[in-house]
């Protein structure tokens, strides 16, 4: 385990802060880095000192990929992050597919579908990039005690870990503007501000098994879900040199018993994984949940990660729905911060948030009930009903879901409105690369063929000027253009839906597209009343 950098505080004098974040795990430690990136004074909070050094999510999706090449951290040439080029399988007892994912695909977002990972390293790695702003204090081995807050501010007592020092009275008091709770299901934060959760009742125990094969260790396939009621499993990688078994505990069986290191030996026997071969990193078992805060958002206040929202990992998408959270809140809190947007703001990031989270709690609990049978008939009748539909589509693979955010900031009207936007290589400002890395991100209005700056009236410009947004036409090679499309992405995206003007958001999701400059500015202006400008003339909406 490795040393989380601290500032010690001394006790008993306020420490004033922009934003505090209880919580520094990866959802609180990127929306640190977003905050800390644009000088905001941030107090990361963390109740432990070391990093915790044992993973628990392995996997990412090209959206978070995305987010993370933001950082710098480049997911395709990455030690620490890797990828399987090939799909992902369901079988059943006898070896036979009963399902195919395509998780070998590059996502029209510009990302592989699917990375795998070790969350010590890439916590290790936020933290580092984290300690590089001068404006974030890491405040470790503190939890919260108190938190009040009015108009003006919230104030947090914290006091020292006793699990870290029993004896210690230590105490300190933080004074922000704003918080967030990203501290974990057992939310300091979600209980104090009284938010409840919706319990959907979903409970399975597994056991996690995570494994460093001493050599190379090869899996064919190398990402699978064993279906066999015997013992449903999950056989995946664990990033690069490491790979994780998922074992369900079966009714009436005590979790604790399978834990036990000799059981798990056992278990491991059939992969042909021995004590001489391999190193058993972790053995521990989890209770699979389904829930959501109702609101993410009260006052001055907000919660993100496993304190907002439980899924089961069957959908890879526990961390990344964490991480989306931290990102939607970053460019929101930046914008209040800097007196650009009303903190009315923040309510839509419940809504839209909220929303898209239940959409992968939900699709995870459908996953988990087909997964997680151990009733030999019922096993038998799903294992013919996934194989005909398998065969009837001729074996394809089926795709990766597309998901949208939640009521908020976007125009419904609008053909992908409220999705991640596809992105794809541009030549740009002398560089040949993916849009975010070659033009940035933020606001962008991008226009195929066409100025997209001069479809707006001058008050529109300046509410794109007043966000720090950008116009750019997008075109083909040769032509007067911000940035060459290089491979057609956009050309084929926008022609296909019939748009030629694109509002994006600093997420990525798409706030607006439209064919005419009339339905530009008619659905532009729809946006900035979503918005809550502070002290900017709104047009009319029509």
């Amino acid at each position: 385990m490795s040393n989380k950098s601290s500032r010690i505080l001394p006790e008993g004098e306020p420490f004033h802060a922009d934003v505090a974040i209880v919580g520094g795990g990866p959802v609180g430690t990127l929306l640190a880095i977003l905050l800390g990136k644009t000088g905001k004074k941030v107090a990361l909070i963390e109740r432990w000192t070391e990093t915790y050094g044992r993973p628990r999510a392995v996997t990412y999706d090209h959206e978070i990929a995305r987010i993370l090449a933001v950082l710098g951290i480049d997911s395709e040439n990455d030690p620490a992050i890797n990828y399987h080029d090939e799909l992902y399988y369901w079988k059943d007892a006898n070896g036979e597919n009963i399902q195919i994912v395509d998780w070998q695909s590059t996502s029209a977002s510009g990302w592989r579908v699917r990375y795998w990972f070790n969350q010590p390293d890439l916590e290790k790695r936020l933290t580092g990039i984290s300690s590089q702003y001068p404006s974030i204090a890491h405040i470790n081995g503190f939890e919260a005690s108190d938190l009040v807050q009015d108009e003006h501010g919230v104030t947090l007592t914290l006091q020292r870990n006793p699990v870290e020092d029993a004896e210690s009275k230590a105490k300190l008091t933080v004074h922000a503007k704003y918080v967030v709770g990203a501290d974990g299901a057992n939310s300091f934060v979600r209980q104090v501000l009284g938010i409840e959760n919706e319990d959907k009742g979903y409970f399975f125990d597994w056991l996690i098994l995570d494994m460093i094969p001493h050599g190379e260790y090869v899996m064919e396939p190398a990402q699978w879900q064993l279906c066999d009621p015997r013992r449903p499993t999950t056989i995946v990688p664990g990033g690069p040199g490491r790979r994780r078994w998922e074992y369900m505990v079966l009714p009436g069986e005590n979790p604790a018993d399978l834990a036990l290191e000799d059981n798990a030996w056992k278990l491991l026997e059939p992969w042909g994984l021995t004590r001489e071969n391999a190193t058993l990193e972790r053995s521990a078992v989890y209770r699979f949940q389904a829930r959501w805060a109702r609101e993410w958002n009260a006052g001055r206040c907000a919660i993100a990660g496993d304190a907002a929202h439980l899924m089961p990992p069957f959908a890879g998408e526990g961390m990344c729905a964490g991480l989306r959270d931290a990102f939607a809140l970053g460019w929101r809190l930046n914008g209040v911060l800097d007196g650009t947007l009303s903190d009315k703001v923040l309510d839509s990031y419940t809504t839209e948030r909220l929303e898209h989270a239940k959409h992968y709690i939900d699709f995870s609990q459908q996953l988990g009930k087909i997964i997680c049978i151990s009733d030999p008939e019922e096993a038998a009748a799903r294992d013919r009903q996934m194989k005909a539909e398998l065969e009837a589509r001729n074996f394809e693979p089926v795709p990766t879901d597309i998901c949208q955010l939640g009521p908020g900031i976007w125009a419904p009207e609008s053909h992908h409105a409220g999705e991640l936007s596809v992105q794809g290589v541009v030549e740009a400002n002398g560089r040949k690369d993916r849009f975010d890395q070659a033009v940035g991100f933020g606001w962008m209005l991008l226009g195929l063929d066409t100025h997209p700056a001069d479809a707006l009236h001058p008050d529109q410009l300046r509410n794109l000027e007043r966000l720090g947004g950008q116009a750019i036409r997008i075109g083909q090679a040769g032509t007067s253009c911000d940035a060459v499309d290089s491979e057609g992405t956009y050309a084929r995206w926008l022609e296909g839906i019939g748009a030629r003007y694109v509002l994006l958001r600093p997420d990525f999701y798409v706030a607006v597209t439209a064919s005419t400059p009339e339905e530009f500015r008619h659905r532009f202006d729809r946006v900035i009343e979503q918005l809550c400008l502070n002290n900017v003339a709104e047009r009319a909406v029509a």
